[in-house]
């Protein structure tokens, strides 16, 4: 009895975490929509209708998140989806904020841009305490430092000694937020989690000497200081299974990144010699490692593990995550090290043979590596793989590097008997696809064009999957179906992307794919099969995403699509748990009704609602009441993450003097200044001289605020001019100038670009 009530609470739990995916997914596709209906700069809605759209649907998130706070039915989801929404409303600010500077004309992906959005988003978490604000800040936060000192509108020259700084600048951040989440915010924070990661890998990028000729060596002190007090800390103090593997993948790391340099400084035979060396004890330390880690004890509570603490540590159930992180770090170890080991032994033979064929070298070595492991099975799992998959790397060198069918057929074999003797899942799944790789040269050998030898792949991978069930071992039937239908899409997808094989075979193949996959989605959802659900998921939308919104439909209908989806995934989340009587009606922190806290929230919207008003007013101010300007420009078309197209303005302007020029380098980076214009015999505005406080203009002249990197050309905050999707070349091939309107105070905005 106790046993299926156990089971039934699971089953519940999963329903519930499936049903807040459901909605988690709807708001995000509601968002994308907005973004791309946003970044589309639709020509049908003017300045002001645009600003009121996006001000609008601010509003309704806002909106439906507190009405939802008030509802009571949904079987209690409505507090989750009022909290969804309130997210929502905040990331609909950001893009609100984005295409005000769209409309005129500031910065793509400006630092003030993540700065003015992370505000809000910083206030929510502190008024909410909830996750994905927190979550949502911290991301802002380092895109607002990342495009402060690596802007993307002007290229920026630091130092060796203002690179440390910043990379020192991020990794203090995030110590001090792994340190406060670690002490305040319990061991399952998510920001915990990538804080420590961050941290490690600004101190790993700090230790490259090739970057850093001079801190780089005493980085390496702190990097590794670093680690051994991770080590320290999660065995003595607070013991976790999961920031010791964590920790551990920064030492792999760190070694591999010094092995790495090294290898390029001092590649030789006697290098790659101890190279392997290096490996052995990189795969050692990895085995001893991580089963002493298997056996300790663990508590997040703090309290060291002694004979006091055992017993009760002992009736705590161990979290899954931990033996999942450790795991994986473990693999990836596993896998930096087969790919070391190659490269040494590859490198060894050419050092070796020099300038004699190697081919047969790597064959041989293929074989004595592949052969005793997938033969002996007692063998150290770990040592097994490792030599395993280093020798099946090598047989690849081998089938490209000789290109027989004779070898190509041998390896095919080697492959499925490796698939046969092992027992892994992983491992037999990578057999598998090593399999098609060697069936695949097979079928080259015959001169077989590559669409006509995916085509042949596919069909065999489908009769695979089709006579699947006829094999009696349900391990070996799961897994034989897993790999097979996986491989099968994989096939047919790539077919729609080959031009026609025959009349109209693009056509064909992109429609046979689309209608397979959603019958095999459909059937699978219909049947409860959550392997197959998963699968053909993952490639459905993936021709969604790459065939649909890549190739064939503009941002707008995006769009359009986007927010369908959206309401439609909300609808059938809805339906699915009202049908399964799944209610959500716990205390979580997730679940809790924010809009208690109402008033404060109130200021926060206000604020953002504020900003909007006073950012639009001032510049159709300056749009009105500015200077008109007019300069010479050379455009260029790239495009901005959330603002859609644009082209990039060089003015003749940019370019200073040589005289001018060589008198700014002393001043470094990011130095403002400010630069006299006069009006040429044509009208256009040139560069006359640098201001100096105090002096008086010429009644032609006026002043405009500049920016300049020390070395490159002046910026004015004008670059960016956005543009409807698809329509940069045309307006880079025929803008020849500008017209500016320039504030009293020698602020610009960008009003409109013409042919003459």
């Amino acid at each position: 009895m106790t046993v299926r009530k156990n089971r039934g609470v699971v089953t519940s739990m999963l329903q519930l975490g499936a049903i807040r995916t459901g909605f988690v997914l709807g708001i995000s596709l509601l968002l994308a929509a907005i973004i791309y209906f946003f970044a589309a700069n639709w020509g049908g809605l003017d300045r002001v209708e645009r600003i009121f759209a996006s001000a609008g649907l601010v509003a309704l998130f806002y909106g439906a998140s507190y009405a939802l706070s008030k509802f009571r039915s949904m079987l209690g989801h409505h507090t989750f989806l009022s909290a969804l929404l309130l997210v929502g409303g905040c990331i609909s600010f950001g893009a609100a904020v984005a295409l005000l500077g769209q409309i005129y004309n500031s910065h793509a992906d400006s630092y003030s841009l993540f700065l003015v959005w992370a505000i809000p988003a910083l206030l929510f978490a502190g008024i909410t305490r909830y996750h994905p604000f927190y979550l949502l800040s911290y991301v802002l936060i380092h895109l607002t430092l990342w495009f402060y000192f690596f802007p993307s509108s002007m290229p920026v020259n630091h130092s060796e000694a203002a690179l440390l700084t910043i990379g020192g600048l991020f990794a203090i951040i995030n110590l001090i937020l792994f340190i406060l989440t670690e002490r305040y915010m319990g061991t399952s924070s998510p920001l915990k989690f990538i804080s420590f990661i961050v941290l490690h890998t600004s101190l790993l990028l700090m230790t490259n000497s090739f970057v850093y000729e001079n801190a780089g060596p005493w980085m390496n002190l702190i990097g590794v200081s670093a680690i051994i007090a991770g080590f320290y800390y999660f065995t003595r103090v607070r013991l976790s299974k999961t920031y010791l593997a964590v920790n551990a993948l920064a030492a792999s790391a760190f070694a591999i990144f010094k092995f790495i340099e090294l290898a390029v400084r001092h590649a030789s035979t006697a290098f790659f010699f101890y190279g392997l060396v290096f490996v052995a004890l990189l795969l050692a330390g990895n085995v001893f490692f991580f089963r002493y880690l298997n056996k300790m004890g663990q508590d997040d509570d703090g309290h060291p593990l002694d004979a006091e603490h055992e017993q009760s540590a002992k009736k705590k159930p161990r979290r899954r995550s931990d033996g999942n992180v450790a795991a994986v770090v473990s693999i990836i170890v596993t896998a930096l090290g087969v790919t070391i080991g190659s490269a040494c032994l590859i490198g060894l033979v050419l050092f070796t043979m020099d300038s004699r064929d190697p081919q047969m070298i790597f064959l041989f070595l293929s074989l004595l590596f592949a052969v005793p492991m997938i033969l002996l099975t007692a063998i150290n799992p770990t040592v097994r793989y490792t030599l395993l998959y280093i020798g099946y790397l090598l047989g690849i060198v081998s089938i490209v590097w000789i290109n027989s069918i004779v070898v190509a057929a041998l390896f095919a074999l080697l492959f499925a008997a490796g698939w046969i003797r092992l027992e892994g899942r992983l491992q037999r799944f990578i057999s598998y696809g090593l399999v098609n790789l060697a069936l695949a040269m097979v079928l080259h050998s015959f001169d077989f064009r590559l669409e006509l030898t995916i085509l042949l792949l596919a069909i065999m991978n489908a009769a695979a999957y089709l006579f699947h069930s006829r094999i009696r071992d349900g391990i070996t039937q799961q897994q034989i179906k897993e790999s097979s239908l996986s491989f099968t899409l994989l096939f047919l997808f790539w077919l729609t992307f080959f031009g026609d094989m025959f009349p109209y075979s693009y056509a064909i193949f992109n429609a046979f794919y689309l209608i397979a996959v959603s019958l095999l989605l459909f059937q699978s959802i219909r049947r409860n099969l959550a392997l197959e659900t998963a699968i053909s998921s993952v490639f459905w939308f993936a021709f969604l995403v790459y065939k649909y919104y890549d190739l064939l439909w503009s941002l707008l209908h995006k769009s359009i699509t986007l927010a369908l989806l959206g309401l439609l995934t909300l609808f059938i989340t809805y339906a699915i748990a009202r049908r399964s009587h799944i209610s959500d009606d716990n205390d979580s922190a997730a679940n809790h009704n924010y809009w208690q806290r109402g008033f404060l929230l109130l200021i926060v919207i206000m604020l953002q609602f504020g900003f909007l008003t006073y950012q639009a007013v001032t510049s159709e101010r300056l749009l009105r009441t500015g200077d008109s300007i007019k300069l010479e420009l050379a455009p260029i078309d790239p495009r901005s993450l959330l603002q859609g197209d644009y082209v990039t303005l060089n003015y003749s302007i940019s370019t200073l003097p040589q005289s001018v020029a060589s008198g700014l380098e002393s001043r470094g980076s990011r130095q403002k200044l400010k630069v006299v214009l006069a009006p040429d015999a044509k009208g256009v505005h040139v560069f006359k001289r640098l201001y100096q406080e105090g002096e008086t203009l010429a009644s032609d002249e006026i002043v405009l605020n500049g920016t300049t990197s020390g070395w490159g050309p002046v910026y004015y905050g004008i670059e960016t001019y956005f543009v409807p999707e698809g329509t940069g070349l045309e307006v880079e091939r025929s803008a020849r100038f500008a017209y500016i309107r320039v504030s009293a105070n020698g602020n610009a905005l960008l009003e409109r670009l013409t042919k003459e």
